[in-house]
């Protein structure tokens, strides 16, 4: 047991391009360790304890850098330009038309091909009384995966002493553009083969029903009376068979939550979930508007984890974020940046024991 916050630093491989990939882990005097890579900004491991005090990875993710490479679906990544979908890669930003890159089914989907989650970003570690700190930062270029102007980005984690894990994320343009950001962690908190018995609560009345290709349809419907419903805490795999024709085009949970909140950009409690069988519980912050809750389902089975093989519905995700295809939907929040101002996101992963 550690008395102290501290950071180390540690190779993970060599990118294609020969640049070299780091693995910092983050730690605090509870044990707590967190590994973040600075390829794509990927949280790599969480290690926390049961209510034995016996300490686990909760967080699923790879022991070497190449499947992170080839097909990872973006776990534990750092999302940008635009997390989720943008319906036909199309969008009009001030009277100008821009188009994306087409990487799932007929949409664009977390900023192309080559986006945030596939860039060697600049670290800097520190360490300080109150936290273990890893500062990350990029610059997109103008054009970058056919979005307009030059975007620099700087996200920080720190990992705190009431195993709290936040991130903070800032970034600036030199011309109008679109940002959405989000953390992509598959979370497994029972060490279990799937996470159908968590109990997960979503501090949301309405979400964003969407069509067969995963595209919103625009409408704010009520969870009321819907599988969809997580007001209350409810197992995951209570009701995610259920013939629902939102549960169907998702092949189970893979919908924006439009969190309740007084103001839009205050930061307050999304989400959790708990695992009875270890006794651990997640509660997730956040300032963003929304919620993408992913049960797993396109996880194929293809790929060995670091504690096996990454399976159908072995994680779900809880991705705060603004709506998907806000661009082409007006009465969304709106993810137009412009110079002379500042995104800003703040998003926590609390961990604690019931």
């Amino acid at each position: 047991m550690i008395n102290h916050f501290n950071v180390s630093v540690a190779p993970f491989g060599s990118l294609p391009d020969g640049g070299n990939v780091s693995r910092y882990e983050l730690s605090n005097p509870l044990g707590m360790r967190v590994g973040i890579l600075d390829f794509g900004g990927i949280i790599q491991s969480i290690e926390v304890p049961d209510r034995a005090g016996e300490f686990a990875d909760v967080a699923l993710g790879f022991s070497h850098l190449e499947p992170y490479l080839e097909k990872s679906p973006y776990v534990g990544a750092l999302v940008g330009r635009y997390a989720n979908r943008i319906a036909g890669g199309k969008f009009s930003l001030q009277g100008k038309q821009y188009e994306l890159a087409i990487n799932n089914g007929p949409n664009h989907l977390h900023g192309g091909e080559q986006g945030f989650d596939k860039r060697l970003w600049q670290a800097r570690a520190e360490s300080t009384d109150d936290a273990a700190v890893l500062v990350l930062s990029l610059v997109s270029a103008d054009g970058d995966q056919g979005y307009p102007g030059e975007v620099a980005v700087e996200v920080t984690y720190s990992l705190h002493a009431d195993n709290s894990l936040a991130m903070a994320v800032k970034a600036k343009t030199d011309a109008p553009t679109l940002l959405n950001m989000t953390q992509h962690s598959y979370f497994n908190l029972s060490g279990e083969p799937d996470v159908l018995n968590h109990e997960v609560q979503i501090f949301a009345d309405r979400y964003t029903p969407v069509n067969s290709d995963l595209i919103p349809t625009g409408e704010l419907a009520p969870v009321a009376d819907t599988p969809l419903d997580f007001t209350s805490p409810v197992k995951i795999g209570a009701r995610i068979e259920s013939d629902h024709s939102q549960l169907r085009f998702g092949a189970g949970y893979d919908h924006n939550y439009v969190l309740n909140k007084a103001r839009l950009e205050e930061l307050s409690l999304a989400a959790s979930a708990y695992s009875e069988e270890t006794g651990r519980k997640l509660e997730l912050y956040t300032t963003e508007p929304g919620l993408q809750f992913y049960s797993g389902n396109f996880l194929d089975g293809e790929l060995e984890g670091k504690n096996g093989v990454i399976a159908r519905r072995s994680g779900f995700c809880l991705e705060p974020q603004h709506f998907p295809d806000s661009p082409n939907q007006a009465h969304f929040p709106s993810v137009e940046l412009n110079p002379g101002q500042e995104y800003t996101s703040q998003t926590i992963f609390k961990f604690s024991l019931v």
